[in-house]
């Protein structure tokens, strides 16, 4: 479903390689939400098009030569008017830059006409409703695979994570996810928003842990009825935590 407006997008589409341009461009003109579309095969050419025209959105490649996508994402989110940003790749590796640069969506490649119609709904639900966006420093999504399609998922949906070699297995209330993002990369940008390094293995959101408990193998926090091991080099950081977090709790006249 898509909201009922006229067309008035102003999209920039940047991607390297001819054919893949010239389809997304192709599409993109197809959307009756789109009024005027321009093209880039590179960041330098794209930056040269936002000097001189204003446009709401920009549909971005990721792994170009020169300055990449991510790279040029960072420098449009500098702009006073910065347009949203919908990366449309190949690869799923850039998944925690993408969610921290507060992209509107995340496409893979090869294309589907609906799935990109979908990101042009999001692009304008971000212009026309912007106050159903998080404000700063509240929720934000990461990009996971669901049924061969790339959602946004809430990273307020996340309970744990566990490390899986170089991936990252996020488990939520509704099931789990593998994103490929080393635990170490989550663990250092997830903690301002409450999750805590329990075990090499392991992050948690430390607002759910329910339970601390002492076995015979060691320490073991209880989160959703799941039983995770907590390291030794973690058991005294965790529990001063806990005791900080429970008072903060109090204070607050909300117990923990």
């Amino acid at each position: 479903m898509t909201l009922d407006v006229p067309a008035f997008l102003k999209v920039l589409a940047v991607d390297d390689e001819p054919p893949a341009l010239d389809e997304l461009a192709y599409l993109l003109r197809a959307d009756p939400r789109v009024a005027r579309l321009h093209t880039a095969p590179d960041a330098t050419e794209a930056l040269r098009i936002l000097r001189d025209h204003e446009v709401d959105a920009v549909f971005l490649d990721i792994r170009m030569p020169g300055l990449d996508g991510l790279e040029l994402a960072r420098v449009l989110r500098r702009f006073a008017r910065p347009p949203a940003i919908v990366f449309v790749t190949a690869y799923d590796d850039a998944a925690v830059d993408a969610f921290d640069l507060g992209v509107v969506d995340y496409v893979r490649k090869p294309i589907q006409a609906d799935r990109l119609a979908e990101s042009v709904r999001r692009v304008v639900a971000r212009l026309v409703l912007p106050a159903a966006q998080p404000a700063a420093g509240e929720d934000v999504s990461i990009p996971v695979e669901l049924a061969g399609v790339t959602k946004m998922l809430p990273r307020s949906s996340v309970r744990w994570v566990e490390a899986q070699g170089d991936y990252a297995r996020l488990h939520t209330t509704g099931g789990s996810h593998l994103v490929r993002v080393p635990l170490a990369t989550l663990a250092e940008r997830w903690a301002d928003a409450g999750f805590v390094r329990i075990h090499r293995s392991y992050l948690v959101q430390i607002r759910l842990i329910g339970e601390l408990r002492l076995t015979n193998s060691g320490y073991v926090v209880i989160v959703d009825g799941a039983e995770l091991p907590v390291s030794r080099r973690h058991t005294r950081e965790l529990k001063d935590r806990l005791v900080r977090a429970a008072k903060q709790g109090w204070q607050r006249g909300t117990p923990t």
